[in-house]
């Protein structure tokens, strides 16, 4: 868990954490993302990634600052424990829509009698080499929690959802709080986002840590940056390799091109 230690930290004293999305089943992806990024959001819920993929993206991690990451496919405890048994440095829950649900989730990352998660780690424990007793206070202490606004009923049970204890920060997902306000393809509305900066100011104010993803737009990213969003998770890992090459080929065709005429 020091890699979430060391993502807290970078959100307490100011750092804007950046991270990027993994689909792809190979660990390598990870291992390279890490060298330059502050976590890997490792996403289960639209993607084929089997624990036994996702364990090996974890562990890919390991020797970086990089926090590993993983949105579980819904938001429920017997997603969630597997999850942090093999190691993940936190968890996001999708598609909250109440203080409840957040709780459950929290509930989820944590040991009693704060939570219910059940005893069961491998890695975590180094196999055997750190006691029971410090592992389960440290991870209670230590594991990220992270919900995921993407329904506008969480918008406006925002002012609860930021008092639940053990909450570590929010994330927007735009293009579900768009559908779920009848704008499905148009995260840009200005109602959608008059509702997305409720949940940056009201998290912000609560001490509870606003996220958003984007693409590589640093003109985008600086006015996210002013609304007060303090991590982002730039793209995913196909987004990226789709752009690098279109860029690349782009750039060779129109090469060719001038050559031949």
């Amino acid at each position: 868990m020091e890699n979430a230690v060391k993502f807290r930290e970078k959100l307490r004293n100011g750092q804007v954490p950046l991270g990027c999305g993994v689909s792809f089943k190979d660990p390598t992806v990870t291992e390279l993302f890490s060298h330059v990024l502050d976590f890997v959001w490792i996403d289960m819920e639209h993607n084929a990634l089997s624990l036994e993929s996702v364990q090996d993206h974890i562990m890919a991690t390991r020797g970086s600052d990089s926090a590993a990451i993983v949105r579980v496919p819904w938001n429920d405890p017997v997603l969630i424990k597997p999850v942090l048994d093999i190691g993940a440095d936190g968890i996001i829950a999708p598609l909250v829509r109440s203080a409840e649900d957040v709780r459950l989730a929290v509930s989820a990352c944590r040991y009693p009698p704060q939570g219910i998660r059940g005893f069961g780690p491998r890695r975590p424990i180094r196999y055997g080499r750190i006691s029971d007793a410090e592992y389960c206070q440290r991870a209670n202490d230590e594991i990220i929690c992270i919900a995921q606004i993407e329904h506008i009923d969480a918008v406006e049970a925002m002012d609860e959802i930021v008092r639940v204890d053990g909450l570590t920060a929010v994330v927007i997902g735009a293009n579900d709080l768009a559908g779920s306000m009848g704008h499905m393809g148009n995260p840009q509305h200005p109602d959608v986002q008059s509702a997305i900066e409720k949940v940056v100011t009201t998290a912000k104010d609560a001490g509870i840590y606003p996220g958003i993803g984007m693409v590589g737009d640093a003109e985008v990213f600086q006015k996210w940056l002013d609304k007060g969003i303090q991590w982002v998770q730039v793209g995913v890992d196909w987004w990226h390799l789709a752009n690098a090459i279109d860029t690349s080929v782009g750039q060779l065709r129109q090469g060719i091109s001038t050559r031949s005429s």
